[in-house]
């Protein structure tokens, strides 16, 4: 069984006076691709914020790569920053930069990399997410929807991370583009050893990629495992999420 790499332990989070957490537990294996899912409201999307030090949870332990997030000194977390990449839902790109230039923007900031070396591996990025090599030159404004996604892409795989959290990745694409991403996804993993964690609300992307996932409700994590095993559980929310019947089990 592959290592466990996040371990989130009853995880409280409050904001405001709104319970989020209610002593929540998950863990994700090095190299699967594991998913939040839940509805609107449920925290799915607040976990992932605090995997990535954006956010802190009242209590509770979470360990990511082997650092104890709540302990973690300032140079251990920009240490542990590099090691990860983040597709945030929009794509989150510089509207005044090119997408070469949204790339290369990693590599000026974190690594003493010639402006030639720079150059040859963003061109490798844009190639390695499946976009022409003109996308390098084009600015945000001008590209499609699937085209943005990529292009966050390539620059959240700039510094060849261990782990890649993406938020909603799928979100407004048509279902052929949603299903063409899903697929480079999974390519990705097994191309470059990553593990991938997502926050998601497509079915056919559960069903299709994501190894193992977490199904977040009523504060906490309703059931946690591979798709057959979290269908097995009698919880209204797994019935209203997944319509046991259309999976071939009866509620």
């Amino acid at each position: 069984m592959s290592p466990i790499i996040i371990k989130a332990h009853n995880i409280v989070t409050v904001l405001g006076e709104n319970l989020i957490h209610d002593h929540i537990s998950c863990t994700i294996r090095k190299n699967e691709i594991y998913a939040l899912l839940g509805g609107s409201g449920s925290g799915k999307s607040t976990l992932l914020r605090e995997m990535i030090l954006l956010q802190r949870p009242q209590s509770g332990q979470l360990n990511v790569l082997g650092f104890d997030l709540k302990s973690i000194t300032p140079i251990e977390a920009q240490n542990l920053r590099r090691q990860w990449g983040v597709l945030f839902q929009s794509g989150a790109l510089y509207s005044s930069l090119s997408v070469g230039e949204n790339i290369a923007m990693l590599y000026r900031e974190y690594t003493d990399l010639p402006p030639n070396l720079i150059n040859e591996l963003v061109a490798l990025k844009i190639d390695l997410v499946g976009l022409p090599p003109h996308a390098r030159h084009l600015y945000p404004s001008q590209l499609s929807g699937g085209m943005i996604k990529r292009a966050a892409l390539a620059r959240a795989l700039a510094l060849d991370p261990k782990l890649l959290f993406l938020d909603e990745p799928t979100s407004g694409l048509d279902p052929l583009s949603s299903r063409q991403f899903d697929t480079l996804i999974r390519q990705l993993r097994d191309l470059l050893g990553l593990t991938v964690v997502m926050v998601t609300h497509d079915l056919d992307t559960i069903h299709h990629i994501i190894d193992r996932f977490a199904l977040l409700g009523e504060n906490k994590v309703i059931g946690e495992g591979t798709l057959e095993e979290v269908l097995q559980i009698d919880h209204p929310i797994v019935d209203y999420f997944f319509q046991k019947g259309s999976y071939g089990i009866q509620s």
